[in-house]
């Protein structure tokens, strides 16, 4: 029996199904803007793969038996999902929070603020799930798709967004001001996008990298979106995706609890 002083008492979340309604309203208004919004994060990723993947791919030997574009292929599809759910449980929901007070008005409903959130990170899942999927096929169409398991990666990426959707949205809790979310790109999501294996094998950094490497989300979802779509499935897969499933678990209840705090103050 929990106690009334414990933790769980004291912080357990007020969730149904109504959550659905909050990632049903944002789609409503992603409907409007989608065209614009899918150019953005479509063109992006496919500069990074046709400068770097065609252009300095001509100059760089086959990596672990992969074309250089192969190889970085895969990672730049990961790496683009994790960008589009940043960006959605970051700027677009401080705006919903704190400019357009979109959270005040819906928490006066019978939705609560836990669903309000666990809305906007199912929405932030969603387009990690969507952009990832479209670049996706976008490698089918250019023959970078070795495998069918290629078929289980909008699977990863839901998973990865989820992740994403929860640290940007811990963030978010805390930011006072839009100027902030600079340092959140700057000192977490640059660095994870430069040293988690898109470019380059992490075995060829220092040991102390290789090991931090094992502590960033995405490093997880490029090993595994890697394997699947070359048809290279290691065992050892299986761990990233055990890790992933620790980080959302882990990372449930903290933009919860802040984000009740934030409201409240």
């Amino acid at each position: 029996m929990i106690g009334k002083t414990s933790f769980l008492y004291k912080y357990r979340p007020e969730l149904s199904m109504l959550f659905w309604e909050v990632f049903r309203r944002n789609m409503i208004v992603f409907n409007k803007y989608w065209f614009s919004n899918i150019m953005f994060n479509f063109l992006e990723p496919l500069l990074y793969l046709l400068a770097l993947g065609i252009g300095l791919g001509l100059y760089i030997p086959e990596i672990e038996g992969l074309s250089y574009l192969e190889f970085i292929s895969p990672g730049i599809l990961a790496s683009s999902a994790m960008w589009a759910t940043s960006f959605e449980c970051t700027y677009n929901s401080f705006i919903r929070l704190q400019v357009q007070k979109t959270y005040h008005a819906i928490v006066s409903t019978p939705v609560s603020l836990d669903e309000i959130v666990m809305g906007d990170i199912a929405f932030g899942a969603f387009k990690s799930m969507f952009y990832g999927s479209i670049f996706l096929v976008v490698l089918f169409f250019l023959g970078y798709i070795s495998s069918p398991l290629a078929l289980l990666v909008p699977v990863v990426l839901i998973l990865s967004g989820v992740v994403f959707a929860q640290l940007s949205m811990i963030w978010t809790s805390v930011a006072p001001n839009m100027e902030l979310f600079s340092y959140y790109f700057t000192l977490f999501i640059t660095p994870m996008f430069l040293f988690s294996g898109i470019f380059f094998p992490i075995e060829n950094m220092p040991i102390f990298v290789q090991r931090l490497a094992w502590f960033t989300p995405l490093f997880h979802s490029v090993q595994i979106c890697r394997g699947l779509i070359t048809g290279q499935f290691d065992p050892l897969l299986w761990a990233n995706l055990l890790v992933l499933i620790l980080f959302a678990a882990i990372l449930f209840f903290p933009p919860l609890i802040l984000m009740r705090r934030r409201l409240i103050k």
